[in-house]
């Protein structure tokens, strides 16, 4: 054999060339695509230029959200520092004060005495007429709004209730007491009709600047009240949740026992607190309709602070605040809890 023949051909028409064990298996070259298949290379790059165009598209789109947020955050700025103003600084000075005493030196002693005689009477009532009354308007209320839910067909009727629910729930403080006065006083429209029949308020016991009165007063914007919040959960029940239970045979009574209640309470739970604390923290209206003889804490904190009762108590009152606020903060964070439980099923 020759040293010609012992050669091998390198030539694009060699064997290795058609075989495929040339160029393409030598290290830093590719191998030739199929037929009708783009290079490796074309495909990354094809690939890559959506997420570049993506890439661009989010970048310009960030400064016009980050605007559009700073502008909404603006808007709110007056909202926060009317809060902080009015609230959150009072809320403040009320607290450290209730530590303190006339001089300036730190004291349980107004904590103390917010736990004794009178002032824990005043906190019993406060506590006995937040509960009475809110009972009754979740009662009276639920009822009202249920009824008023069951008549569907008129509409003009459920107008007309949720309308006035968000007017009298509203109607508080001396035009209420006056109001009141006017009708069920000693002298009231009311109490002279029911005399000239011989109905007699003052011989049933019942006054209306006593502890019932108060009851009885509270009760007119409780009532309404529960209907404004008791009303969209009462709409979050379903109407297949009745059908289906009618036609397992259940009553009416059955459904409401082992269906509606049950997934009503939390809503049911929160409006009683909502209730509980819209009562206790009522000034006004029990201020002027028994002129402090019925003993609350609201009336209270407003002789104490005023220097009607006792000279230098003024921080007496604040700490009577200082609960009033933590009595509220518990009620309005169970309020919170209990909504959002609610809106699980209600959605």
């Amino acid at each position: 054999m020759s040293s010609l023949d012992a050669q091998a051909p390198s030539g694009p028409d060699s064997p290795q060339a058609s075989t495929g064990a040339g160029a393409g298996d030598r290290p830093g070259t590719a191998a030739p695509a199929p037929d009708g298949a783009a290079p490796a290379g074309a495909a990354v790059e094809l690939g890559a230029r959506p997420l570049a165009r993506v890439a661009q598209r989010v970048g310009r789109a960030l400064p016009g959200a980050m605007r559009r947020d700073g502008l909404a955050l603006l808007g709110t700025l007056p909202f926060f520092a009317y809060t902080l103003i009015f609230l959150g600084f009072p809320t403040l000075a009320v607290t450290i004060d209730s530590f303190k005493t006339d001089d300036g030196t730190w004291t349980l002693g107004n904590i103390r005495t917010t736990f004794e005689g009178l002032y824990r009477t005043a906190f019993l009532n406060s506590i006995e007429v937040s509960l009475l009354t809110a009972a009754i308007g979740v009662v009276f209320g639920g009822l009202l709004a249920q009824a008023v839910l069951t008549t569907r067909r008129n509409t003009w009727l459920r107008r007309i209730v949720t309308t006035a629910s968000g007017v009298f729930a509203n109607f508080g403080g001396v035009p209420l007491a006056f109001a009141f006065i006017a009708t069920l006083g000693t002298t009231g429209l009311a109490t002279r009709w029911l005399g000239d029949i011989g109905l007699k308020l003052s011989s049933t016991g019942f006054s209306l600047y006593t502890f019932s009165g108060v009851v009885v007063v509270y009760t007119y914007f409780q009532v309404p009240l529960m209907v404004l919040t008791i009303t969209p959960a009462l709409e979050g029940l379903r109407p297949q949740w009745r059908e289906a239970a009618q036609g397992l045979g259940a009553s009416a009574w059955s459904f409401w026992r082992h269906v509606g209640l049950p997934v009503l309470f939390p809503s049911i739970a929160g409006s009683f607190l909502l209730l509980f604390g819209s009562s206790f923290a009522a000034y006004a209206t029990a201020q002027a309709l028994t002129a402090g003889t019925v003993s609350l804490v609201p009336i209270k904190i407003g002789n104490l602070v005023s220097g009607n009762v006792i000279a230098g108590s003024q921080n007496v009152g604040k700490a009577l605040g200082f609960e009033m606020i933590l009595v509220i903060a518990i009620v309005m964070v169970g309020y919170v809890l209990l909504t959002r439980r609610a809106s699980r099923w209600l959605r």
